[in-house]
């Protein structure tokens, strides 16, 4: 891992211009209790539209803090221009932080030069790469609460977002994989690993969040059974450089039917 280059509390590796360009979609988290949008995720995309996929190879190792620091500075520039209301959520990548005190002072700095309230943002860990170091993953979401932001442990369920992280680690939110999610409606063993989660979540008083809602039948299971905060293409899918449309009447008639 290149480690960050700290000078007057500020990281000089993160700073620069990437050689791709890059920007982002929006995709909403919505909660059925109270029938309204409380999120949206910043994703990466190509300028054109093209996949998360296409621009993450493009990130060589020695680009890697700078490429998240760029992304924090896009979305946040993103969600200001949009009008965003709600919270806004950010990956991550926690190879790419090493002093997080250092490392946060261009968001922050984005922050107030636009007028975006630091409360507002959440950091998600993002699964694509494993966590070397476990403590370190600790210190940055320790760091990052005492900041005031909001943390969350993404895609928890599958590939490296499992249960041994929750023994070091107090994340604010988990998201369940889609691949706990998929079926849900219709299927015994989910329906046990589902609610066996809602109980150890409320023990450790952490938020669910639902990944990869894509029915109407699995939102409406996942909403009766102590999940209603949900995001996915049954909701809505993440649109490019924009917010989603009105999603009150919708989420007030899945309200209605829980």
């Amino acid at each position: 891992m290149h480690r960050c280059v700290e000078k007057e509390g500020h990281c000089e590796r993160c700073e620069g211009e990437l050689p791709f360009d890059f920007t982002m979609a929006f995709q909403p988290i919505v909660d059925l209790t109270s029938a309204r949008v409380i999120t949206y995720e910043a994703l990466v995309r190509g300028p054109a539209g093209e996949s998360a996929g296409s621009i993450l190879a493009k990130v060589t190792p020695r680009l890697l803090y700078r490429f998240d620091q760029a992304c924090r500075i896009r979305a946040i520039e993103l969600a200001s221009r949009l009008g965003m209301r709600e919270s806004l959520s950010i990956n991550f990548l926690p190879n790419a932080v090493y002093e997080p005190q250092a490392c946060i002072q261009a968001t922050l700095a984005i922050s107030q030069q636009v007028g975006w309230p630091t409360e507002r943002l959440v950091f998600e860990v993002t699964e694509s790469e494993k966590v070397q170091d476990q403590e370190h993953l600790r210190n940055i979401i320790e760091a990052y609460r005492s900041m005031g932001f909001t943390t969350a442990l993404d895609d928890f369920g599958n590939g490296f977002a499992n249960l041994d992280l929750l023994t070091i680690l107090h994340p604010d939110r988990l998201k369940i994989d889609r691949a706990l999610v998929m079926g849900c409606d219709d299927d015994v063993r989910r329906q046990a690993i589902l609610r066996a989660l809602v109980s150890l979540a409320g023990e450790l008083g952490i938020d669910l969040i639902a990944e990869g809602v894509e029915t109407r039948d699995e939102a409406l299971w996942l909403g009766r059974h102590g999940i209603p905060k949900q995001q996915g293409f049954f909701h809505a899918r993440p649109a490019l450089e924009s917010l989603a449309p009105d999603l009150e009447p919708g989420l007030a008639a899945l309200r209605q039917a829980l």
